[in-house]
């Protein structure tokens, strides 16, 4: 998610019953939470003289702490109490040191990688960019610190990482201030972030590349120990520096057990492309400001968040954040066994309809290459479903039974060299598209989504994104220069037997019934040995039951205006959705029922995995 349109959407609030001492215990607005940290702070310094209490700040990558340090010490001061503020960047190592670590994993070889998008996760954590002898000196300073002998003083350490296991001993007080991934991002390019021990930031898209493979990759795995073991005090929703919501540890947790007992929603993120449609925009009434929408990101794990309202507040956290704490509940214990804690399926629409032509034609990477080039845990197969489609829509996938693809490989270097145009009809098949035809993407197949069409993409787990463009029509992007293409690594990706024959005897499938009943139906509308997940779609009149028996499901209002998503035992639980919304159907649910509250036909698109998933 490079580059984000600031836009919230209003829709996707999930409304939980929530217990009221949940509620009742968000202290909201940022002065508030300062006036309630204040509060605590200053009964632990009255109920142990002479030991100054010591509060951790720490936070995704972007957070920012100013705001609550400003408002703390005024806090403080009316009650004659200073406070001590100590950046934890003091016991990093210098930026070149940290530059000799993290650089060498990214790659700066432009002929595979002209626009530097690609690199190796770290994986030394916060702990292999302390400086020891600045660590044993840190230590050492905040203990003397916590003498307040004839002080009335508090101390507050702030920064990426302070709450490391080897740290924690020194805090009494621990805080989490979380960043959604869209804010992360907007910061970046608001130039408010550089990388952790950089003094200054780098170009944005270098900024956002290396946090990708270090900074967020750090803070994630913290973030993620510290939920799951309980570690923290307070967990601070921070996008909104002015209007920080406070939460203490327990009030969180039963907010997150809470939603995982519902059918729920996550926050779309929307972005511009070159080739993006108008059909999404007017559905969603996204800004005038907007000059398109290309990828409407509904559900991708790593980029969304979660709204949940409690009370008179909305509350907005990361979703993997959410996954990190509920993950079982979510998604069932061998799911997340399987895929390291990570929700293993993602989800978007990609919008061309009425648009200026189609996407790059493109391949994606599989397991053993992304583990081999990017230490990357997961490969990048995907699926089209088509949703809308208008006159002469077209689904391309595969390459023509006669082609040479010696050929096009030629031809698109040439193309990428010599700006020479390539009539890649001649190489790659296509499918007319029309409304419910469903294709298999596996890693490797040559693809595109055509010109005039949205449709619903359904990804495998990928943490970062592996997209080698092949070719793009020699266009710009909207900076005015030519889009860049990755031949490098996408020649050694394709897989050449995938051609219009076998496409069609294997990733373009003919529906097939499931179980049906009076005025419904199940179909199986995909479905391979190559994808770990299956794709169905549900149709009926006014209802349909289902069972999650302890997997999840993903649920997309095809066709239709609004239904009602509802556990059958606790039918209290439930989320209403409209058109194209995407609702995530928790593993622990169980049975439940989706009822129509109009009165056309309805079609849900449902995702799941497959049967044996955890044995492939």
């Amino acid at each position: 998610m490079y580059n984000p349109f600031p836009y919230d959407d209003p829709r996707a609030v999930n409304r939980p019953q929530l217990p009221a001492e949940a509620v009742g215990a968000v202290v909201s607005g940022t002065l508030e939470a300062a006036r309630s940290l204040a509060a605590e702070l200053a009964a632990r310094l009255e109920a142990a003289p002479g030991k100054s209490p010591v509060a951790a700040f720490d936070g995704y990558a972007t957070a920012d702490w100013s705001r609550m340090i400003n408002l703390l010490s005024q806090q403080l001061l009316q009650r004659g109490i200073a406070l001590e503020a100590v950046d934890f960047r003091e016991v990093l190592k210098t930026e070149e040191e940290i530059h000799a670590l993290i650089d060498p994993l990214l790659e700066w070889d432009r002929e595979k990688d002209p626009t530097l998008l690609y690199g190796r996760i770290f994986r030394g954590g916060y702990e292999a960019l302390l400086d020891e002898s600045r660590a044993a000196g840190f230590r050492t300073r905040i203990a003397g610190l916590r003498s307040s002998e004839g002080t009335r003083r508090v101390v507050v350490v702030y920064g990426s990482g302070c709450l490391m296991p080897r740290m924690r001993d020194l805090y009494d007080v621990r805080c989490y201030f979380d960043v959604t991934p869209k804010e992360s991002i907007l910061r970046i390019r608001r130039g408010e972030y550089a990388n952790l021990g950089d003094r200054t930031a780098r170009p944005a898209n270098q900024v956002i590349r290396r946090c990708y493979y270090a900074d967020f990759e750090m803070a994630v795995h913290l973030r993620g120990e510290l939920l799951r073991e309980g570690l923290l005090d307070y967990y601070l929703c921070s996008d909104h520096p002015d209007r920080l919501e406070l939460i203490p540890r327990k009030a969180l947790e039963q907010i997150f057990a809470a939603l995982a007992l519902y059918p729920f929603r996550c926050k779309p993120v929307y972005l511009e492309g070159v080739w993006g449609g108008t059909y999404v925009k007017k559905l969603r009434n996204l800004p005038d400001t907007m000059r398109n929408c290309a990828w409407v990101f509904d559900l991708i794990p790593m980029e969304v968040s979660v709204v949940v309202e409690a009370g008179s507040e909305r509350l907005e956290f990361p979703f993997f954040t959410f996954v990190q704490r509920e993950g079982e509940a979510l998604m069932g214990a061998k799911c997340v066994e399987k895929f390291g804690g990570y929700f293993p399926i993602r989800f978007n629409y990609d919008d061309s309809y009425h648009s200026t032509g189609n996407m790059s034609i493109q391949v994606h990477s599989g397991a053993q290459y992304n583990h081999d080039h990017f230490d990357e845990l997961g490969r990048q197969d995907e699926s089209y479903y088509v949703v809308v489609a208008g006159h002469h829509a077209r689904t391309f996938i595969g390459f023509r039974d006669d082609a040479d693809i010696d050929a096009f490989i030629r031809d698109i270097k040439l193309a990428d060299k010599e700006y020479k145009p390539v009539d890649y009809l001649k190489y790659v098949s296509y499918e007319d598209s029309k409304p419910g035809l469903q294709v298999m993407i596996p890693a490797g197949t040559v693809h595109s989504s055509g010109r005039n069409q949205v449709v619903l993409e359904i990804g495998s787990l990928t943490i970062g994104s592996y997209t080698y463009k092949l070719y793009d029509y020699l266009r710009p992007d909207f900076d005015g220069k030519p889009r860049p293409i990755h031949t490098w690594h996408g020649e050694r990706n394709l897989v050449r037997e995938r051609r219009t024959s076998w496409v069609r005897q294997n990733i373009v499938q003919q529906p097939r019934e499931v179980r049906s009943g009076e005025g419904w139906a199940e179909y199986i509308v995909g479905e391979h040995d190559l994808l770990y997940f299956t794709l169905r779609r549900l149709e009926f009149e006014r209802s349909i039951e289902d069972d999650t028996r302890g997997r999840f499901h993903v649920l997309t209002l095809v066709d239709g205006e609004r239904v009602r998503i509802r556990s059958l035992d606790h039918p209290e639980r439930f989320f209403d959705a409209e058109y194209m919304d995407m609702v995530v159907v928790p593993a622990d649910m169980g049975r439940y029922v989706i009822e129509n509250l109009r009165a056309e036909p309805i079609c849900v698109h449902k995702t799941m995995l497959k049967d044996g998933f955890d044995r492939e």
